[in-house]
């Protein structure tokens, strides 16, 4: 059985390393795919905070709230109560 030691076949620790990076990267790349199909952003969400003032002045702008509900919050958003 000559040569059926140690011939050099596989990469040792360094092969268990790359095989490693390799899965991280393409997850990585996975999770980037999909969030990018999801929001069409690849960088950090944005969050919708927003003035409490413009946001009562987008629902009124999309009939979500009537003029007197619109005006009744708006007093009472700008009276601070």
């Amino acid at each position: 059985m000559m040569g059926w030691g140690n011939q050099g076949y596989g990469m040792g620790w360094f092969g268990g390393i790359f095989m490693i990076l390799f899965w991280a990267v393409i997850i990585v790349c996975i999770v980037f795919a999909i969030r990018y199909l999801t929001t069409g952003k690849v960088g950090p969400v944005e969050r919708a905070e927003g003035d409490p003032l413009k946001i009562l002045q987008e629902r009124y702008a999309r009939g979500e709230i009537d003029t007197e509900e619109y005006e009744e919050r708006k007093k009472a958003l700008q009276s601070g109560t």
